[in-house]
């Protein structure tokens, strides 16, 4: 399972990798990559965050690990925003996962399922989730 986060609505990675825990995954199976905007490159020790200018103006992602980050096939992939992000809609999109999920606000021709919740209410998130993807076999 995969996260694509936008840092700049949610920050606790730690309760996306506990709600992943609780549906029967294990940390290693769990990969979390995010977005931050920023005005200047900043440089960032971090292997798995992207910022706005690492994209050319042709849509080309000039970041390793995004990029292999996105050439897995995740068989979920969950885009952790829900506001209109063209950086991170355009990583859904060039995403090779196998399932999306994501949120009411994401262009919902790159979805495969939408949850209608809060974001920040991960109590509902991890319920919704946990009922679909139950529903749709993809765990037990």
């Amino acid at each position: 399972m995969g996260f694509l986060v936008d840092e700049d609505v949610f920050q606790d990675f730690e309760k996306l990798l506990k709600v992943s825990k609780e549906i029967g995954l294990k940390d290693k199976d769990v990969k979390i990559f995010t977005f931050m905007k920023v005005k200047k490159k900043l440089p960032s020790l971090r292997q798995n965050q992207i910022n706005n200018k690492e994209f050319s103006w042709k849509g080309i992602i000039q970041n390793q690990n995004a990029n292999e980050f996105l050439n897995q096939p995740f068989d979920v992939l969950i885009a952790y925003y829900n506001d209109e992000n063209d950086y991170l809609d355009l990583m859904l999109a060039k995403s090779k996962a196998k399932f999306k999920v994501g949120f009411e606000g994401i262009d919902s021709r790159m979805l495969d399922l939408i949850i209608d919740v809060n974001l920040l209410n991960i109590n509902d998130f991890k319920r919704e989730l946990t009922k679909y993807l139950m529903v749709l076999g993809k765990i037990k």
